[in-house]
């Protein structure tokens, strides 16, 4: 390494990351799925698995003992509908042995990727042990079941990844507040479809809903308590479940639709017959967070799981929203992968969008480092977020950590080296795009 590599990577390394994106478990749900190797695969990797070739009940075998709890996790995040059924009983029994060797081919297939990748740092970094192997499984399983202690993920989170604060996306697990700030999720109050889906929102908001009005009242009584228990910011994350293109819907088309299916004994409209109501709902919740002047995380680009429908998440699908609400503040997700040069493009064209790398460098090195070098010098340096985690579980977030650590200590060397950056404008640069820019757009006092 050069002295210069050295001297940015070392000022890199010093910055407290603002984290703008997370799914952990809570602390103490945790430590009840952590107690051998399959702990590990509670998404990403686990989709690359999948796409490897493992079938889908085999993992499920695999990861038996952390399941329950991260299942349901990832069902609150929105990343499957509901928790599917579990593995036979058969597979169930499987001993930790007969685990690992159901797991050890698969593994071998996607030991390549940036997600594996990311898993073998955390377990080097965290537990002290080189690879995750027919050697190492048994250690490496009781490395996580003797983690299991109070404290662990301030450990990780501050102490070894240098995290100040991550942006965490789920109201419901409890937020430790001197390690996570919360955004909110309003979606329900868009797709609800039944009767069952108003019971739901009226329970949650202690008001009847009987009409449009009073569905639109209830999401803004929600609103305000979430915002009142430090809600920094509004999340929406419906690209897995349709487009994120929202049509400015007259406002009598999504009666139409509510009385559709307020007046309906059965199922209720389909999707496709509800998508009024959801876009001028989607619309409403956009006017509310920018009265409340919460900035707008958007999912966009590659979705989580497999044989997901990427086009909904075209970052461009979004434009109208970008055009018709000037002062509300968008952060764009993802780098819109694989979508990138349309994501710089509009964090470029609008004021109010923001371009957020979370979950990017574990998708793949390569690729953020490319977007982060195209960004530089095309969008202001004030929109540029490096960071977010986007695990659920802490060990990943660390790995995360050290990889965009890495990506962006190498992007801006080469810059000066280049001679399209001082050394004290990169410096300068990295602590605005890992720390700065999200600090200010969130309101967080660091």
């Amino acid at each position: 390494m050069s002295d210069l590599a050295s001297r940015i990577a070392q000022a890199v390394d010093s910055i407290r990351l603002v984290d703008t994106h997370e799914h952990l478990l809570a602390e103490e749900e945790r430590h009840r799925a952590a107690h051998d190797f399959g702990y590990l695969f509670p998404h990403y990797a686990s989709s690359d698995l999948i796409s490897s070739g493992m079938p889908p009940g085999l993992f499920e075998a695999v990861r038996v003992t952390a399941r329950p709890v991260l299942v349901e996790r990832m069902a609150r995040t929105g990343w499957i509908r509901k928790p599917p059924p579990f593995a036979s009983p058969s597979k169930a029994d499987l001993s930790l042995e007969e685990r690992w060797a159901a797991l050890e081919p698969y593994w071998e297939r996607i030991r390549n990727t940036g997600y594996a990748k990311c898993l073998l740092i955390a377990i080097r970094d965290l537990f002290g042990i080189p690879d995750l192997n027919r050697q190492s499984y048994r250690q490496v399983s009781e490395a996580i079941a003797g983690s299991r202690r109070p404290g662990w993920y301030r450990h990780v989170l501050k102490e070894k990844a240098g995290i100040a604060v991550s942006i965490q996306d789920d109201f419901r697990t409890g937020v430790d507040r001197e390690l996570f700030v919360p955004v909110v999720r309003l979606e329900h109050f868009a797709c609800a479809t039944t009767r069952g889906d108003l019971r739901a929102i009226e329970a949650d908001t202690g008001r009847s809903v009987h009409s449009l009005d009073d569905l639109d009242q209830a999401m803004n009584v929600a609103l305000d308590r979430y915002v009142a228990e430090g809600a920094v910011g509004v999340k929406i994350g419906i690209a897995y479940r349709r487009s994120i293109r929202f049509e400015k819907v007259p406002r009598a088309d999504a009666d139409r639709v509510f009385t559709r299916f307020l007046t309906n004994l059965g199922e209720g409209p389909s999707w496709q017959e509800a998508r009024p109501l959801q876009d001028y709902m989607f619309h409403r919740i956009v006017q509310a967070a920018m009265e409340h002047n919460l900035p707008i995380q958007i999912h966009t680009g590659l979705q989580e799981g497999t044989g997901n429908l990427l086009t909904n998440s075209d970052p461009t699908l979004l434009a109208n929203l970008f055009l018709e609400y000037p002062r509300a503040q968008f952060d764009l997700f993802h780098g819109g992968y694989p979508y990138m040069g349309e994501a710089v493009a509009l964090a470029k064209n609008f004021p109010n969008v923001y371009l957020d790398l979370c979950w990017l460098y574990i998708i793949s090195p390569s690729a953020a480092a490319r977007m982060l070098h195209e960004a530089i010098e095309t969008v202001p340096g004030n929109k540029i977020f490096a960071f977010g985690g986007d695990f659920i579980i802490p060990e990943g977030a660390y790995g995360h950590s050290v990889m965009a650590r890495r990506a962006v200590s190498r992007v801006l060397t080469q810059k000066v080296e280049d001679g399209y950056l001082s050394e004290e404008e990169a410096i300068a640069l990295a602590g605005r795009i890992l720390r700065d820019n999200p600090a200010d757009l969130y309101r967080l006092k660091l």
